[in-house]
């Protein structure tokens, strides 16, 4: 029986600062809607908007694939599948077409799977995801400097919106846990029960 293969990736949002990223090990047969769902929970975002995987002018999405127009179904393709098509260790990931969350993905090394562990996991977490919809990178760069400065005219709408952001703090407890919730419900039922280091 071949092992399952595990890929670790690099997750890094672009014009932000604090820089934020994220470092993941994924099944490399992991179909790209579930890296997309991956990527949410590691990442702190709520999934209310469109996404698109993307290498050159590639694009793997979730609706409207036309492979004439090398648009094609995130559903439909796998991890491994993706990377076999593209040369290079980065691709993309566009969160949110209004707001505009580019995330750079750098692919890393591949490993057989620890046995009895669930994946996806979450290894590491640096800085906080920015709220959704507040603007794109530009937007966040504001809200954090009004929730800095308390003598803002919009100081208070921005903070009863937003509540108190730390953006040096990743909370990677509650990403670790939200990794795990969808680790669990992806895992082979085999009748064994395996083990999640968020629990």
């Amino acid at each position: 029986m071949t092992e399952t293969q595990i890929i670790d990736l690099t997750l890094t949002l672009e014009d932000v600062a604090p820089a934020v990223s994220r470092r993941i090990a994924v099944p490399l047969d992991m179909k790209l809607d579930r890296l997309h769902l991956t990527i949410q929970a590691a990442m702190g975002w709520e999934n209310g908007h469109l996404y698109e995987f993307s290498w050159k002018s590639r694009g793997w999405v979730m609706e409207d694939a036309d492979p004439a127009e090398d648009r094609f179904a995130a559903a439909k393709t796998t991890l491994a599948a993706l990377l076999a098509g593209i040369t290079g260790k980065t691709f993309g990931y566009t969160y949110d077409f209004g707001d505009g969350w580019e995330h750079k993905i750098k692919v890393g090394k591949t490993s057989d799977a620890t046995p009895g562990t669930l994946y996806p996991l979450l290894l590491e977490a640096k800085n906080r995801c920015p709220p959704e919809d507040c603007g794109g990178p530009p937007g966040y760069e504001w809200l954090l400097g009004v929730l800095a400065d308390p003598s803002h005219e919009e100081y208070d709408e921005l903070s009863d919106w937003a509540g108190e952001i730390d953006p040096t703090d990743a909370g990677m407890p509650d990403l670790q846990a939200s990794l795990a919730k969808l680790a669990k419900r992806w895992a082979p039922k085999t009748g064994k029960v395996a083990k999640s280091p968020a629990g």
